[in-house]
This record gives C-alpha cells, sequence and structure tokens, in this order.
C-alpha cells in the first residue's frame, strides 16, 4: 500500500489517523481519516477498519468537548483531508 508523502497538505495529519485507527484511538485524525476512508482507499492508502459509526459527528462532538468555534476548527479539518486527497488524486493522474 501506498506511504503518506510528506510534501502533501495535510500529512501530518493522515498519518496520525492511520496510525491511531490502528491503534484503536479515538482522536480528531482517526475521526478525520475514517471520514475520509473510501477516498484514501480508492488512492491506495491502507486505512484499518474499525473506528466509530458517523465519524463526522463524532469528530463535531469532540471538538465542541474541547474547545469554542467548533464549526471553524471542524471545516478547518475537513478541508486539510480534501487538500491531501486532492493532491493524491493529482499526483495519480501524472
Amino acid at each position: 500500500m501506498r506511504e503518506v508523502p510528506a510534501s502533501f497538505p495535510g500529512h501530518e495529519l493522515v498519518s496520525a489517523g492511520l496510525a491511531d485507527l490502528a491503534d484503536g484511538r479515538e482522536t480528531e485524525a482517526s475521526l478525520l481519516v475514517s471520514m475520509a476512508a473510501p477516498r484514501l482507499r480508492a488512492l491506495g492508502f491502507a486505512v484499518p477498519s474499525g473506528g466509530v459509526d458517523h465519524p463526522s459527528y463524532r469528530l463535531y462532538e469532540l471538538i465542541a468537548e474541547r474547545e469554542g468555534g467548533t464549526h471553524s476548527r471542524y471545516n478547518a479539518l475537513v478541508g486539510r483531508i480534501v487538500s491531501f486527497a486532492r493532491a493524491a488524486e493529482h499526483a495519480a493522474s501524472c
């Protein structure tokens, strides 16, 4: 399976999320990777199965438990994973 390129935006979140999922930890990164799992798998990344149902809802709840500005933080995280996936798709098409 494919390694996470350090040159892609959001690589640190994806790397952390993959490790957290493999270890069964529920973190912002693992929930974010769970949300994007179908797209990431289609791009050749080994995304461990497991996690929670509806990771997008749980991510929002987790952010709300820890800090204010929940909506902004959630959107920023989603934007990072989308940027990562777009960079991976672009690299795959070259």
